[in-house]
């Protein structure tokens, strides 16, 4: 099955090296480009696409707000971050806009390709020095409720609350309660740590 392919970055070179790498594999087609994110917007109305690689930082908004307004409006198109910043805040907020996975634009070639297998494929990715960021231990300081687990592993999937409640068959004031007291029980402060929590809890790690 052939995944087509919307480049989003506001560097025209970086966007042809891209596509170079990018159809080298048989399987994805590149079918659009845009260098903004109201461009990109504008060739989701108009193209078939399957999956956005989206940079961050471009004119006329950044690339988290727009992954936010293509969950909104084109629910169906997976958003693939990628970056130069390897904050883990950047990767919480991304990841919490609707981002499927996130890659940093120094990472080997080969990552973009595994990123868009794996998020086409149902998935969520992240390059390797985010992996071992999100990997780091933290101390679990109490033990959580069955319903706390089930919260978590919704947030490793990157759902909202909204998704969340809709799952598991609650209010959103519930989830948001679960997950206060998710980061109370924990010695969270930050979503970034939530996150990175959350990862390390559904991969399986102790």
């Amino acid at each position: 099955m052939t995944i087509k392919i919307l480049l989003v970055d506001d560097h025209p070179l970086v966007r042809d090296g891209l596509r170079a790498r990018l159809e080298a594999v048989p399987q994805f087609e590149v079918v659009a480009e845009a260098g903004g994110a109201q461009e990109a917007l504008e060739q989701a109305r108009h193209c078939a696409i399957d999956l956005v690689l989206m940079d961050i930082n471009m004119r006329g908004g950044n690339g988290i707000e727009a992954t936010a307004q293509f969950r909104q409006l084109f629910p169906a198109i997976a958003v693939l971050i990628l970056s130069m910043h390897d904050k883990l805040e950047y990767v919480s907020q991304a990841i919490q806009a609707g981002a499927r996975g996130y890659v940093l634009k120094d990472a080997p070639g080969k990552d973009i390709v595994v990123a868009i297998e794996t998020v086409m494929s149902g998935g969520i990715y992240y390059s390797t020095a985010l992996a071992r960021q999100l990997a780091k231990p933290l101390t679990q300081d109490s033990q959580l409720t069955s319903r706390e687990h089930q919260v978590l592993q919704h947030i490793a999937n990157g759902q909202s609350n909204k998704q969340i409640a809709r799952d598991l068959d609650l209010s959103v004031r519930t989830v948001e309660t679960h997950r206060l007291n998710i980061k109370r029980k924990l010695g969270i402060e930050g979503q970034a740590e939530l996150i990175r929590y959350a990862v390390q809890f559904a991969s399986g790690q102790p």
